[in-house]
């Protein structure tokens, strides 16, 4: 096992069900590295692919758990293509050959094209649900709502209805391939919207069930990190909660009176500080709030750029993360400072999930992403938080976070 460590180094040890102090420690040492695992263009025009300094960016910050690694928000027939997999499977060993204990993150988002009807249906799909084995591609109209909420919300796609079997069978799949991948965590996304004809949970508390079922035979560690985004503060049945932790965004406020900053606040529109709830989790034990994490999020920009609304989730007409990427490179590493250490000081539940890769929608030069890696020939779209990030995982961020 790779995963030789000094005397000081926080335990990341679990095979099974994790301790909250396990599970905090993984949250502490969290990255968002969307598509990671996705070779080549994935999202539009953009291009991810930057692997080797990416992975030089990892033995460098040592992250231990990388959010948003592998995914598709529409485009699914790529699914079907073999390198889909192989090239994932690669990364995630070339990453564990260093270090066996970082956790990868697929992400079961509230997205559907009409290229899921090019995905075919593998049997231990059908055998999971005790439906006969056929020879059939999922459905795109078998996962709609059948009053029509939310189908084609995205513009050309739609979010999958829950309480419909096809969509249970189409997130089993994803589901089960990630775990399969090695990925040991999976993000639920709006987990509201999907459930939108589930109020009480009862159809994800199914799909749930099986997914911790597939973890538990097949997982690396038998066990599945699930999280999702909850604006109510949790996903919980019967006062235990279907996720092990609980994420949101930041929900940044503008400093009005000093343009383009920005700041967080407890209580401000619907941000989760103070409003995680508590539960018994998933493996057990019991807290008065779940940890949860927070990140810069992406979302699009509003039709007022550059103007300050603190009424709206924009935080100067942008996005949270394009909001960032806009700063100067001395902001940028002070804010992760300050936001690392508001939380800590507001309510110690919660986790930033430092920005290492995400797509970005306002004016760049950088392919429609922020990078956090330093900017060098390996990679020239770098924005240079890398270190800043390696401080605030190292042992002397005390210094670091001091006022």
């Amino acid at each position: 096992m790779a995963h030789a460590v000094s005397a000081a180094e926080p335990n990341f040890d679990f095979d099974g069900p994790i301790s909250r102090t396990v599970l905090e420690n993984y949250l502490e040492r969290s990255v968002t590295m969307t598509c990671l695992l996705v070779t080549g263009q994935v999202e539009g025009s953009r291009d991810y692919d930057y692997p080797d300094d990416d992975l030089r960016l990892i033995r460098n910050i040592r992250p231990k758990l990388i959010g948003r690694a592998i995914y598709r928000w529409n485009g699914e027939s790529r699914l079907n293509e073999p390198t889909f997999w192989s090239s994932a499977k690669e990364i995630i060993e070339r990453v564990h050959a260093s270090d066996d204990q970082v956790i990868f993150q697929g992400c079961l988002f509230e997205t559907i094209s009409l290229e899921v009807n090019q995905v075919k249906i593998p049997p231990w799909v059908f055998a999971e649900f005790q439906l006969p084995v056929e020879d059939r591609n999922f459905s795109y109209d078998a996962m709609l709502n059948e009053q029509g909420k939310f189908v084609r919300h995205w513009g050309r796609s739609s979010v999958p209805d829950i309480s419909r079997l096809e969509s249970q069978m189409w997130f089993y799949y994803l589901a089960g391939a990630y775990i399969d991948l090695g990925c040991e965590a999976l993000h639920l996304g709006q987990v509201s919207l999907i459930g939108m004809n589930d109020p009480d949970f009862t159809h994800w508390s199914h799909l749930i069930s099986r997914i911790r079922a597939h973890a538990a035979k097949q997982g690396r560690r038998h066990w599945v990190l699930l999280d999702a985004h909850v604006p109510k503060g949790g996903m919980i049945v019967d006062g235990k909660s279907l996720l092990d932790f609980n994420s949101f965004p930041l929900r940044i406020k503008e400093i009005v009176d000093k343009p383009y900053e920005g700041e967080l606040e407890v209580g401000y529109l619907d941000a989760i500080f103070g409003r995680s709830r508590g539960c018994i989790s998933p493996s057990g034990w019991k807290c008065e709030s779940l940890p949860y994490l927070v990140e810069l999020d992406n979302y699009g920009r509003s039709r007022n750029a550059n103007v300050a609304d603190t009424k709206s989730i924009f935080v100067w007409g942008w996005d949270e993360i394009s909001w960032f990427a806009q700063q100067d490179e001395t902001y940028r590493n002070a804010w992760l400072v300050y936001a690392h250490r508001w939380i800590r000081q507001h309510d110690p539940n919660g986790h930033l999930q430092l920005p290492v890769n995400r797509m970005i929608t306002c004016p760049n030069e950088t392919g429609g992403n922020y990078r956090a890696n330093t900017r060098s020939a390996a990679c020239p779209v770098g924005y240079s938080q890398e270190e800043t990030i390696k401080q605030l995982f190292s042992d002397d961020k005390a210094a670091l976070e001091s006022p």
